[in-house]
């Protein structure tokens, strides 16, 4: 079993949505890891959730939270939904995105998608999250480790290439779907640190 799993937010493949009932959820999942099959117990980073395999007939299932409802997309999934999926990473794995958790941070929203001539730009609006959005740093959607770009307040853009168009759910997010947001562990870390300080010196 992976204790403190950690992912890279680079998407593997994915899945889909065969049921949810109740706390209750069953993926259908593309074989892509032929060599190294999916264990019991083993986290997996579903759109964004990190989730424990708790069983493998006719699918993946996971256990879910009242919490995890709460605070994700999960709780309106429907069946034949496709999901982002990432497995945890092995110590001796490249790192080629950043630290993503699976701790989903709260929802933000498309707010427009403009189709460049080789690329796209998606607008997120990501409610009281303006101290965590830094130009050219990292955010996961949706499990997606993307760069921050031109932040304004709560709003920033994520330029999204063909191949991350292609291998995620990104495909199919249009302006006012909701995703799964994670923040920048770091920047999290970093605020939580200053916090104090700051309201120290608020106080003079």
């Amino acid at each position: 079993m992976y204790a403190h799993a950690m992912f890279t937010g680079l998407v593997q493949g994915m899945g889909e949505v065969v049921s949810l009932n109740g706390l209750k959820l069953v993926l259908k999942t593309p074989d892509i890891w032929p060599d190294d099959p999916i264990q019991m117990g083993e986290s997996i980073c579903v759109a964004g959730v990190c989730l424990t395999v708790v069983g493998m007939d006719g699918g993946l299932h996971f256990d879910l939270s009242e919490e995890t409802l709460a605070r994700t997309t999960l709780g309106g999934w429907k069946p034949r939904r496709k999901v982002n999926l990432e497995r945890a990473m092995k110590a001796s794995d490249r790192f080629g995105g950043h630290i993503v958790q699976g701790h989903v941070d709260g929802l933000c929203r498309c707010t427009g998608v403009d189709e460049l001539e080789g690329s796209w730009n998606f607008k997120f609006l990501a409610p009281g999250g303006a101290k965590h959005l830094v130009d050219k740093g990292s955010v996961a959607l949706d499990g997606i480790s993307l760069t921050i770009v031109d932040p304004v307040g709560e709003e920033f853009t994520v330029a999204i290439i063909p191949h991350t168009w292609d291998v995620t759910t990104l495909q199919y997010t249009k302006p006012g779907d909701a995703v799964n947001l994670e923040f920048d562990v770091l920047s999290k870390h970093a605020v939580r640190l200053m916090e104090p300080l700051l309201a120290q010196l608020a106080k003079g």
